[in-house]
């Protein structure tokens, strides 16, 4: 089973990004709680406030769509949904080494 990874970014309304970063901070504690979750990383563009960036790797794409249909997680994409002015740039990886990821199958 192969780990899944995802790169994206997240646009907000003008002016939102700031709301928008607050409520993926929130979602980043949640998640780092679901099965399989190894990294999930908010990240900002100090030249584009509007936009957040999320780096996330799961033990396997399934663990990734399970946590999706966590109730505490979907109330918190809910909230961050009326913010959102686009989803772009998002490309799915296979994380394979590196510094902070977990050694594979455990």
């Amino acid at each position: 089973m192969a780990r899944y990874g995802l790169f994206g970014r997240i646009t907000a309304h003008p002016g939102q990004g700031g709301e928008l970063l607050t409520i993926l901070q929130e979602a980043a504690a949640l998640v780092g709680l679901a099965p399989g979750s190894e990294i999930w990383i908010v990240n900002t563009s100090p030249d584009d406030p509007d936009s957040v960036w999320v780096y996330e790797v799961w033990r396997s794409q399934e663990d990734h769509a399970a946590s999706l249909n966590d109730e505490r997680i979907r109330e918190v994409i809910g909230r961050a949904r009326p913010l959102i002015a686009s989803m772009g740039d998002r490309v799915e990886l296979e994380p394979i080494a590196g510094k902070g990821l977990p050694p594979a199958g455990s």
